[in-house]
């Protein structure tokens, strides 16, 4: 059973994979249950490229989502590594490494995320550098940036782990992209763990958005015992907790 936030989530999906669908804005063969690629991505990424943060950033963290291996791929080809999390957060080094520098193989290609899984290595949050610029995928966002994901909720836990360890400070600029049919005009439900974004950029517009909210990190009382017990780096943090 959801709770009543989780029902109104669910309403907003349904309503923008069925807005998504009827105007075939979307390569999926069906986009219900996941992160739309929407037609545009392409476009929607070069606008990223054009904003002063993204000339400035080195390291980008990046969802392995199709929508958004076109701004993997420019990252890549501007020389800036690429962070990418392992899908699930299944292994006790939870995030690819991708540097141009190392990399034998196209940008384009290495942004594809089962090449990227053959190609890079696998670090621990440890041994990662602080985050520019977050890029997440997204079913829904409205103008004060707060978003959705697809449900599963790794895109919040994984901003949670960055920020533990003080990877993620209030100069890290978090994006996404998306259809013009993604932006709802409507209040979009939010809880405390929910990562906001400060750009929502699609094919057609770049939208700056007021002040949004940031998690202070993981909120273990929200956390299943199933999915810490799946993740490797959460299971490592909570023996770390109870040992103190």
């Amino acid at each position: 059973m959801g709770t009543d936030q989780d029902r109104a989530k669910g309403q907003v999906r349904g309503r923008v994979w069925d807005a998504l669908m009827e105007a075939r804005a979307v390569r999926d063969a069906s986009v219900y249950g996941r992160i739309p690629d929407f037609i545009g991505a392409e476009t929607a990424a070069d606008l990223i490229t054009r904003l002063p943060f993204w000339r400035e950033a080195r390291f980008v963290k990046a969802v392995p989502d199709r929508a958004q291996r076109p701004v993997r791929g420019l990252a890549l080809a501007a020389g800036k590594v690429v962070y990418m999390a392992v899908p699930k957060l299944a292994t006790p080094r939870p995030f690819y490494r991708l540097d141009p520098a190392e990399l034998r193989i196209a940008p384009d290609q290495a942004a594809v995320s089962k090449t990227a899984a053959e190609v890079a290595p696998t670090v621990d949050v440890e041994h990662m550098e602080p985050v520019d610029v977050i890029v997440l995928g997204s079913v829904a966002v409205n103008r004060d940036g707060v978003r959705i994901g697809k449900g599963a909720g790794y895109s919040d836990l994984e901003f949670a782990l960055l920020t533990e360890a003080g990877l993620v400070s209030p100069e890290t600029v978090v994006v996404t992209t998306v259809h013009a049919l993604q932006v709802v005009d409507e209040v979009i439900p939010a809880g405390e763990h929910d990562v906001g974004v400060d750009y929502v950029v699609t094919p057609e517009e770049i939208i700056a958005c007021p002040a949004p909210h940031r998690p202070q990190g993981l909120y273990w009382d929200r956390l299943p015992p199933e999915k810490i017990t799946a993740i490797p780096a959460l299971r490592t943090r909570q023996a770390a907790r109870n040992s103190r």
